[in-house]
């Protein structure tokens, strides 16, 4: 079936991305996934052909646009090659819509043209270790200088993607305690400077998958904030997270579509190529009904992720809605790929080969951005269940 939800414009990015992942990324993969990160001089590169400014307003020095399918594009492409673009994500996706909604015009001037030429990378450092899930857990305090001038931030946090690298961290904290009627009140978002003292980046973390994005362990050791980088309104940093929280599930749902659509054109290659007992694994009437399988569960994935992304730029995506096409895309492409590694018998389990780097890099899927069951929760009380 033609597909309709990008445009002549999308399509042209498309291509771009696609000559940049061959020319720049491909080449470096396996030295980058040996690092356990992308090469800093890949965000330079990615900031110089406008993918950082791609939703900045122009005034910053991005290019305006309000619709996400570009960051569908990227995904779509970097799956296509089995390649990622390392932390990048995190700080397109999900700090840019942060800043831009609740920074000031002061911050936005002194941190945008950094931000759109991949000068200074961001992250978010949200999840501490033994909370997990429950955000409104959270241990780490910043406290309000006497003369008002600064915070004091002490805590840790774990899980951090694009921890190492980052240049500003975006860090939830509590500036109040939480009350009785409300465990969720009193967090705040600073934008810390990595340099700052008694800023500490602990354990890179060894995953399963996802080589390429470091993740890591952050302390804070009586950190200065200057109040000026405190990003929106003291107290508010949960509300500032809910809101967020269907693009970031909307993105996750894209990804694990186009693995999965990735893990299926990666699988007809091989058994068409590969041969046993004198004949083509594709000729095989399992090989066929496995495959026109996955398809049959790739296009619908596709139906939910486009009908998704229509309904996000025009507004009208619920948490409930994104939930939903998170929870059916990351459970299904977790069969898909898990079907489709099988088809490559032995050579599938070899991380030289793009099945095994999928199988492995799309595990995590099901866990960040709210687990499988977290969405379960979200879609049954959307249900009134």
């Amino acid at each position: 079936m033609r597909r309709t939800v990008f445009n002549k414009d999308h399509e042209a990015f498309r291509q771009t991305i696609r000559e940049f992942i061959a020319a720049e990324v491909v080449p470096h993969y396996p030295e980058w996934e040996q690092r356990g990160m992308v090469s800093r001089d890949l965000y330079r590169k990615l900031g110089e052909l406008g993918v950082f400014g791609i939703e900045v307003p122009e005034e910053y020095g991005g290019a305006g646009e309000t619709s996400f399918k570009f960051h569908a594009v990227i995904s779509e492409e970097c799956a296509r090659a089995g390649v990622s673009f390392g932390g990048s994500n995190v700080h397109t996706a999900l700090c840019l819509p942060y800043l831009l909604k609740y920074g000031t015009k002061e911050q936005l001037r002194r941190w945008m043209p950094a931000f759109v030429s991949g000068e200074m990378m961001t992250a978010i450092a949200m999840t501490e270790p033994g909370t997990g899930s429950d955000l409104a857990g959270m241990k780490t305090t910043a406290k309000l200088s006497d003369d008002g001038t600064h915070y004091v931030l002490n805590g840790a946090k774990t899980f951090i993607t694009g921890g190492v690298q980052a240049d500003r961290m975006l860090v939830c904290a509590r500036t109040a305690p939480p009350t009785p009627e409300d465990r969720r009140s009193g967090i705040s978002i600073l934008v810390v400077d990595v340099r700052s003292e008694g800023y500490e980046v602990g354990r890179t973390l060894d995953k399963l998958g996802l080589k390429t994005s470091d993740t890591a362990e952050l302390s804070f050791t009586d950190v200065k904030v200057p109040v000026e980088d405190l990003l929106g309104e003291e107290g508010k940093g949960f509300e500032y997270l809910t809101h967020n929280l269907p693009q970031e599930r909307l993105g996750i749902a894209v990804g694990a579509y186009a693995q999965a659509a990735a893990a299926v054109r990666f699988a007809q290659e091989y058994v068409t190529d590969r041969t046993v007992f004198g004949r083509s694994v594709a000729s095989f009437q399992n090989t066929k009904f496995v495959l026109a399988d996955c398809k049959s569960d790739v296009d619908a994935m596709e139906a939910v992720v486009d009908r998704a992304l229509e309904a996000h730029d025009a507004g009208e995506l619920t948490a409930a809605d994104a939930a939903s096409a998170k929870l059916f895309t990351t459970e299904t492409a977790a069969t898909v790929i898990d079907r489709c590694l099988q088809l490559h018998g032995g050579y599938g389990y070899m991380r030289e080969y793009p099945i095994a780097r999928l199988y492995a890099d799309t595990r995590v899927t099901r866990i960040y951005g709210g687990t499988s069951e977290v969405m379960r929760s979200i879609v049954a009380k959307s249900m009134g269940l």
